[in-house]
């Protein structure tokens, strides 16, 4: 008899406009035990009602739909107070909607030709609270897109991340530069559990929805280059 426990279940909620996609993707997920598809919705304006309904504990987004595009129902989804994670679907890997998306509160984002067993992976991993983002992938995403405003938001990066506590500062370093929980509490000589508790302090202080943020504003103050 295996010893291993059963995964938890996460709820995952398909916003597309493409029936197709909608379906396809609802196949992939229904292969995995742990993955419920919950609803569908085919504008971003269904969003709230549709999160309301299921209580979803993802949401995967298309970016681009003919009413309320994936963009701006993830900024009014996130703007909302708490709300499930959302995961971005697109074509192109630099894009400056994906982009904003990502500085909204989007855990990270998935082309639409993911390979099926990468995107169970990537919902499980969304679903256990960690970002499927890297930072280096941020970086490239940065660096492909004209994004302007970047002294301003520099400069209010460096102002938050001066409000840390110094513990808390290499803490959110650490996330910008990819680390794992694990691979910080190894580098900084702390528990695991300490780590976390850090994490979620500077999440706390800099009004952050996810570590994916965190690297972000890293990133724009200047600390990845």
């Amino acid at each position: 008899m295996s010893s291993s426990a059963p995964r938890p279940e996460i709820r995952v909620l398909i916003v597309d406009d493409d029936a197709l996609v909608r379906a396809g993707l609802s196949m992939i997920l229904g292969g995995a035990a742990d993955l419920v598809v919950v609803g569908e919705g085919a504008d971003g304006r269904e969003v709230p009602h549709l999160v309301a309904v299921h209580r979803p504990d993802v949401v995967l987004m298309d970016i681009r739909m003919p009413g309320v595009d994936g963009l701006s129902a993830t900024e009014r989804l996130r703007a909302a107070g708490p709300a499930p994670e959302v995961v971005i679907l697109t074509t192109f890997h630099a894009d400056a909607q994906v982009l904003r998306a990502l500085r909204a509160g989007a855990a990270g984002f998935l082309l639409k030709d993911t390979p099926p067993g990468e995107l169970v992976a990537a919902i499980r991993r969304v679903g256990a609270g960690e970002p499927i983002l890297s930072p280096a992938v941020t970086r490239q995403l940065i660096a492909h897109v004209a994004d302007g405003g970047a002294g301003a938001r520099r400069e209010r990066a460096a102002t938050l991340l001066a409000g840390l506590s110094e513990r808390e500062r290499e803490v959110a370093l650490a996330v910008g530069r990819g680390s794992s929980n694990a691979e910080i509490a190894a580098e900084l000589y702390m528990s695991v559990a300490t780590v976390k508790a850090h994490v979620s302090r500077v999440l706390t202080k800099l009004e952050l929805n996810n570590r994916v943020q965190i690297a972000l504003t890293v990133h724009d103050a200047g600390h990845l280059t």
